[in-house]
């Protein structure tokens, strides 16, 4: 089995706590290898939900 499969996640560098919600990394969801499609904060895949704001849109306010 891959050895990253069974590793533990680290706060700070694979995700952070923000209001009680875990946010994923831009880094962990690279490692992942693949897009969920759930419109994660710091998808590297640039996926974002319909119902969402592009990141680039929400910036720039």
């Amino acid at each position: 089995m891959n050895a990253d499969k069974n590793r533990e996640l680290v706060e700070g560098e694979d995700f952070y706590i923000e209001n009680g919600l875990y946010v994923f990394t831009r880094e962990y969801l690279l490692k992942r290898g693949f897009c969920c499609q759930s419109g994660c904060r710091h998808c590297p895949y640039g996926f974002v939900k319909s119902n969402q704001q592009p990141l680039s849109e929400k910036n720039s306010k």
